[in-house]
């Protein structure tokens, strides 16, 4: 019996050591892999891109968020292609369906403008702001953090919004889904929801193989220290 007792207290530090695994795990794993693993449909190089470009954001003086939305328009559009993260509790929100602007392309975009007018996505970094009620609803406003490829979005009223052209059996059907005049519109019954996880400051990134783009935008060139400070900060504030 007490030698028992003694094999037990031996074997306390590692049965503790255990139970604390999951947690540590967690922490080890960047923000990316983490991410990437929640959403296992996604291509994994565009959640790195996509966290690369928003702990950036952190380092050039923006405010830290709480949430993240990538949009992969490399996927045709009768594809769920947003995905919606809690980036401090490492949780999927959303895996939705997301509509790309006319004159990107059918139902495939392979065309973006930052232009007027254009009717087109854009691509690059976005940072949400307020919402409001328009003629599409309760909707959200994005500014385009980058000049040139998408800074012209709150002056083109490219937002967030809930859209009837936007559903699983017109993707069926049609092989895609409706297209808007170039707003990331999802589907109307989980807009509001999705909208208001979204509101507030949080980042946005929309994802095409743009070779120019890659090779040029700022916010997929910080130094892995001074990402590596980003990421340390939001586990800190997970409490990981």
């Amino acid at each position: 019996m007490i030698r028992s007792f003694r094999t037990l207290l031996a074997s306390a530090p590692l049965l503790g050591a255990l139970f604390l695994l999951p947690a540590q795990a967690q922490a080890a794993d960047s923000l990316g892999e983490a991410l990437a693993h929640l959403a296992p449909s996604a291509d994994p190089k565009v959640i790195s891109l996509a966290v690369k470009a928003a702990e950036c954001a952190q380092t050039q003086g923006g405010a830290p968020s709480d949430r993240l939305a990538v949009i992969d328009y490399s996927k045709p559009s009768s594809q769920p292609r947003l995905w919606v993260f809690d980036t401090v509790n490492r949780k999927l929100l959303f895996h939705e369906l997301v509509a790309h602007g006319k004159n990107s392309g059918d139902a495939n975009a392979t065309k973006f403008s930052n232009a007027p007018e254009s009717l087109a996505s854009s691509i690059g970094l976005f940072r949400t702001s307020d919402t409001y009620m328009g003629k599409n609803g309760y909707s959200l406003r994005m500014s385009g953090l980058e000049p040139g490829v998408n800074d012209q979005a709150l002056a083109r009223a490219i937002v967030i919004h809930g859209a009837a052209y936007v559903n699983e059996a017109m993707a069926k059907v049609a092989g895609r889904i409706g297209r808007s005049w170039g707003c990331p519109a999802v589907r109307t019954a989980i807009a509001h929801k999705l909208i208001d996880a979204l509101k507030g400051g949080q980042m946005v990134f929309s994802y095409y193989p743009d070779q120019r783009w890659l090779a040029s935008s700022h916010y997929l060139k910080c130094s892995n220290g001074q990402l590596a400070k980003v990421e340390a900060n939001t586990v800190a504030r997970a409490g990981i």
